[in-house]
């Protein structure tokens, strides 16, 4: 695979996706996998974007910490379902939280905590084949394992979703979410220890929009111009279900990467949204397990077509200081972005959101009259930067993709060891520290961290080969330009091949075992994952 695709995939045509990236890759052998749906050519603009619904409390339940504290109570049940991705697909066997596609979205305050049960209630029987020669997988454990973690969230580590804190069906587990962090777009998913990428093909995601005081006084648009918006990729076989490749090892059935035919928003192929002529905002999810996407719009359902600006207002993490113009986005797996779409120089016309090579939903500007008393603010809240003198250490951390002979990945390591060698990143509590990520790959990985939030100082280009002598970082150009939009506070960083990327980190809010990981979740799923202890000293 090139390292232009690698770096910001141009979304893949059915043919590609049919093949995994490590080159090994096959269909099953029976005949309803031997083709894949060409979703190319279905109808476009023919079924509505769905809308998830607003996670609503069952009740009141205690405070883990103080009983005398009443906390609102959610239960979400992790269910198979079926849902129709398309009006002419038959439909598709999926996973959702309370049987949806994405899940329900979260309406959270600042300052607010609340209690969140999930419960298991999936079949015992997984939907893809399962490698049991990836550490955490082994053949003694139960096929089908789910944990939650709150991405982004500021959460106490006994709430995070730890890997290995899974539970089966039959099982729950509650959650406690003190949300004591600034208005930002976080999101939940499964993380269970060699099986997340599987959980999430299936569809186990949905978004956790943290609001506070700070972004009601800033006027946005909101309610019915306020548009939750995740993209994710599949492939699907005829018959409608999902298809996910497998490599020619029957007893070790793991892929590098997965990248589907089919770009899914809200968990449609091809949907249409109406919208007034006014402003919106669109909180859009890169939900996908590995493809990095370059994202626009334009006025006419063509990729040639000249690209619509907008503003970018925030990144993961919260909002921006200022509004940014743009007309392009890149997103990778697990970032979110924030931003406002004016659509009232559009009346009784369609904008289109698309990437490079495909085009992925239509809105339809309706030609009614429309009251728009949102603003866009000229400025938004304060992002001081992170002084690097600040930082009481610094980490050189490589990526690396270890290959069998044949040039196929068998195992790819964060600073060269596995996930069960002994914690080695182990930062202090209310301490700052600098990361830098040595990227020995031919790939982008969005590196994440669990419960802190950070700021990209730079990338910077090195010497692939005297670091492989010798172990030195030898720098052989200037950073590269940042894009506004990657000034604010995030929580996954995209590290770009043969680059030298470094974040600044301060570890607050709470002590105990976290991870950091690439959230290219078959990466992830095989040894691209390492603990993070924060200690209190």
């Amino acid at each position: 695979m090139g390292t232009t695709r690698r770096r910001f995939l141009l979304h893949l045509s059915s043919l590609l996706a049919a093949t995994a990236a490590d080159g090994g890759s096959m269909r099953q052998p029976a005949d309803e996998h031997a083709l894949l749906l060409e979703t190319r050519s279905l109808a476009h603009f023919v079924d509505r974007l769905p809308i998830p619904p607003v996670a609503r409390p069952s009740g009141l339940r205690p405070c883990p910490g103080d009983p005398a504290v009443h906390l609102p109570y959610y239960r979400i049940s992790m269910r198979q379902f079926q849902a129709k991705v398309h009006r002419d697909v038959p439909p598709t066997t999926l996973w959702g939280y309370n049987s949806l596609c994405p899940g329900p979205t979260f309406e959270a305050r600042n300052g607010k905590p609340n209690l969140v049960e999930w419960e298991n209630a999936l079949p015992s029987h997984h939907l893809f084949p399962i490698d049991h020669t990836l550490h955490g997988a082994e053949v003694e454990r139960p096929a089908v394992r789910t944990v939650v973690h709150l991405h982004g969230g500021r959460t106490e580590a006994s709430s995070d979703g730890y890997p290995e804190d899974w539970f089966v069906p039959g099982q729950s587990a509650v959650c406690h979410y003190t949300n004591q962090q600034e208005a930002a777009s976080l999101f939940y998913h499964d993380h269970a220890m060699g099986i997340t990428r599987l959980n999430a093909v299936a569809g186990l995601m949905g978004l956790y929009l943290l609001r506070d005081d700070f972004e009601d006084e800033l006027n946005l648009p909101n309610g019915d111009h306020e548009i939750p918006l995740i993209l994710f990729d599949r492939s699907f076989r005829p018959d409608g279900q999902i298809d996910y490749p497998v490599s020619t090892k029957p007893d070790a059935p793991w892929v590098s990467e997965y990248y589907g035919s089919a770009i899914l928003a809200n968990g449609k192929i091809f949907p249409f949204h109406p919208v007034e002529p006014r402003k919106y905002r669109l909180r859009l999810l890169n939900g996908s397990n590995g493809s990095f996407y370059r994202l626009s719009f334009s006025a006419e359902a063509s990729m040639a077509a000249d690209a619509i600006s907008f503003y970018q207002i925030g990144s993961e993490q919260g909002f921006l200081s200022a509004p940014t113009q743009t007309s392009l986005l890149i997103v990778g797996p697990g970032e979110r972005v924030d931003l406002i779409f004016d659509f009232s120089t559009h009346t009784g016309k369609s904008v289109y959101l698309r990437t490079d090579v495909t085009l992925i939903m239509q809105f339809r500007v309706s030609t009614a009259k429309s009251v728009d008393r949102s603003v866009l603010p000229a400025t938004l809240r304060p992002v001081p930067r992170t002084l690097e003198h600040s930082s009481v250490r610094t980490r050189e951390l490589t990526l690396a993709d270890y290959q069998n002979r044949l040039g196929r990945s068998s195992a790819m390591l964060l600073n060269g060891m596995h996930w069960d060698a002994p914690a080695t990143e182990k930062p202090v509590l209310g301490s700052t520290e600098i990361w830098s990520f040595i990227n020995l790959t031919d790939d982008s990985h969005p590196i994440h961290l669990h419960l802190v939030r950070f700021q990209l100082l730079d990338r910077r280009p090195f010497d692939l080969a005297v670091y492989q002598l010798t172990g030195k970082v030898i720098l052989t150009g200037p950073p590269v330009s940042l894009t506004p939009g990657e000034l604010g506070w995030k929580d996954t960083v995209r590290v770009d091949p043969m680059t030298v990327t470094r974040i600044i980190v301060n570890f607050e809010g709470f002590t105990g075992r976290y991870v950091w990981h690439c959230h290219m979740l078959e990466h992830e799923d095989n040894e691209m994952m390492r603990p993070l202890i924060v200690t209190s000293g």
